[in-house]
Formats: structure tokens, sequence, C-alpha cells
């Protein structure tokens, strides 16, 4: 068994997992850590249970986490621990054992992500007070896209300037397209080697990447998790000349702007209201003016997104849907179906409506577009134990 985390910011994914079957024994989560409302929640076994956290920072969770590894009796059954990091800079570009000398390159890249990487990093060093006598493993979201080509990675700054900051796009959510685009070869009866996917990861963040062979050549996301879709409370592209305009007519400086378009924007600046589609579905439904908009720029810049990507590939085999939104909206998937049908793509609506919480399938009747459920828990579980095995 591997035990899977992801510590955020505020809250701690877990998840006790086989990594040949991809069935979990355990799995939960820590969330609003820091505050007096933290609180700590597993699934054990099938048995859901929750309770306060006394301790309510990051290693009160972790406490909790071996705690109930212990009082379920998982503890002696792990053999290895796989840690989700965010940003691998230039130094990683494959999962990796974590020892010393790979920490603190996973440190370096702390000003790349200078939200997720500091979380990281405490996930990582408490969880190894805690198990030290196991293999802990780095799987890198950004890892997939390492390979992008120079020409669809680089930004169009001084070459000079790139390669002494590290400025390149990165992308991210690889371990989720990496995934969804190993079931889409096993979906579609073909070898990932012989295929030209794009795949939608659309949740509260975003992004579409390009996958041809197997292999990324395309991502939307760029130096950070801003860039590309609009997501459900980040803008996605932007003009850069936009921010010092906002900075001084906000009064704003540089943090402030950027806090703005990753925080108070993307559909819950537009709507007004929400960033979670569910409710904005909902409230257009009934007409509310904000929702309609938010939700149609959502698709039309989604869309443009998809329809670029046939460029690196030069042709699609198939579409993929996934995340939160991409697996349970039919309503968005639908609207950019029909956006899309100049590509081959052939809404059925019957199939689109029965894809829905934790149901896959093909909802094209011409080029395939497939809605699949993502387990990156399930393949950082993988490499992990590939990598323990060595």
């Amino acid at each position: 068994m591997i035990l899977v985390i992801n510590c955020g910011s505020s809250s701690v994914k877990f998840a006790v997992i086989n990594p040949a079957s991809g069935e979990t024994s355990l799995v939960g989560l820590a969330e609003k850590l820091g505050s007096v409302d933290a609180c700590i929640s597993f699934k054990t076994n099938g048995v859901k249970t929750a309770a306060t956290l006394s301790d309510t920072t990051h290693t009160g969770a972790m406490n909790a986490v071996i705690a109930q590894l212990t009082q379920a009796d998982l503890l002696s059954s792990i053999r290895a621990v796989g840690h989700r990091i965010v940003h691998g800079g230039a130094h990683f570009h494959e999962s990796t054992l974590i020892n010393a000398a790979v920490l603190e390159q996973i440190k370096q890249c702390e000003p790349l992500a200078p939200l997720h990487a500091p979380a990281n990093i405490l996930g990582i060093q408490i969880a190894q007070q805690h198990l030290p006598q196991l293999p802990h493993v780095a799987v890198f979201d950004t890892a997939f896209h390492h390979n992008i080509p120079e020409h669809a990675h680089l930004y169009a700054i001084p070459k000079a300037i790139s390669a002494a900051h590290q400025v390149r796009r990165y992308g991210f959510h690889g371990t989720s397209h990496r995934f969804v685009a190993a079931q889409a070869a096993q979906m579609l009866g073909k070898p990932l080697t012989e295929l030209a996917l794009i795949s939608a990861h659309l949740g509260n963040g975003g992004s579409v990447a390009a996958i041809l062979n197997g292999v990324s050549v395309d991502t939307s996301m760029g130096f950070t998790p801003l860039e590309g879709l609009i997501m459900g409370t980040r803008s996605g592209d932007i003009d850069a000349g936009l921010l010092p305009y906002l900075g001084k007519a906000l009064n704003l400086d540089t943090t402030g702007v950027i806090d703005l378009l990753n925080k108070q924007s993307g559909l819950l600046g537009v709507s007004e209201l929400s960033n979670d589609c569910r409710e904005l579905e909902e409230a257009a439904a009934n007409g509310h003016a904000g929702a309609i908009l938010a939700l149609e720029m959502y698709v039309y810049r989604l869309a443009k997104y998809i329809a670029s990507y046939v460029v690196p590939l030069g042709r699609v085999d198939a579409l993929i849907f996934t995340g939160g939104i991409g697996e349970n909206s039919p309503f968005l998937r639908a609207k950019v179906l029909n956006l899309l049908a100049f590509l081959g793509f052939k809404l059925d609506d019957a199939a689109n409506q029965a894809a829905f919480r934790g149901k896959s399938g093909n909802i094209s009747s011409g080029v395939a577009a497939l809605v699949i459920n993502t387990d990156e828990e399930w393949l950082i579980a993988q490499d992990t134990a590939l990598i323990a095995a060595q």
C-alpha cells in the first residue's frame, strides 16, 4: 500500500492506495488549517468519520492522519509515501525519490510557486518525521509538460533572461493529463503512442493539453497556473500591460494585482455571484445576466484553446473532458462540442447526460469526445511504488 499526501496551503489531502488495483483503504481531507474551523474527515473501508482539530497546523493534521492509520491497522502495510509537488521547475522531468539533495532542489523552486511550494515542502518534512523508515517520492505536476518543444514553451522575451531565471511555460495538472490520456487509449482500443489527444482538465483550476503519441506538446497554463483558461477565480490570459494600469487605478502593488487576478477574477469576478459552475448554471437558467455571461466567456475561451491545439497535433483522435466540471457538467460539455462541430464532433445528447457523477463514456457520435474520471492519487501511488521498488 502507498500513502499519498497532497499538502496545500490550508489543507492536506491523503489516501492509502493499492497501486496495482487503485483501491483505497483510507481517504480523507484536513481543511481550513490555521483557522479555528480546522477539521479532518476520513473514509476508512466505506465508513465516514469527521472531527475538529485541536492542533490546527499541518503538523496537527498529519498527527491525526498517523493516528487514524494506526487505529485502522494500516500503518504496517504502507511501503512508501508519494507526495504531489506542484512545481518541479527546470530540475525535474519525472517522479523522483526524495533525498536531502532532491529536497533542496525542490526548495529552490519555491519562488516559482510561492502559493503552493511552501506547503508541499512542509508536507514532505512532516511526513518524513513521522515515517522516516519509508521511501518518500515526489511526483511533479509540471513533469509531464517538461518536454514541450522550445518554440512552444518559451516566452518572447530576451532569451538570456529566460535562461538565467528559469522563465518558460511549465504547465500544470500533469498527473491528471497523463492519467486520462492513458485511460483514453484503453477506451479507444489503440496504443497511446499512436494517438493525438486534447485533454481538458476542468475544475476550479483548469488547463488544456495537447498530447501527441503520449507526450505533451503544448498546454494552456504557463509560468504559473494563472495563464490560460478562465477559471473559478483566476482570470486566465490577460494583457500584461493591464497589471500596472490596475495597480495605479486601484492603488495596488504587484502582489495586490496578482491576488486580484488569482482570487477575485474568473467566473466569480465576471458573474459577481460565484466561482461554482453548478451555482452559475442554475442561476443562468433563471436568467441571471452575470452567470450567463460568465459561462459564455468560459465556454468560448475553452473552445478556442481546444481548436488551437489542432496545430501542434495535426489531427484530433479524441477530446477528453475531466476534472470536477469536465466530468459533471453536461451543459458546458454540450456547448463546447457544439462550438467545435467543425472539427467533426457530433454531440450525443443521451450519452452526454449519462456521463455524470462517476460515469465515463464517449459523448460524440463523430470524432470521439470522452468523459473520463481522473485519478491523480492512483497515478501518484503507481509512480511511488515503481520508484520505491528500484
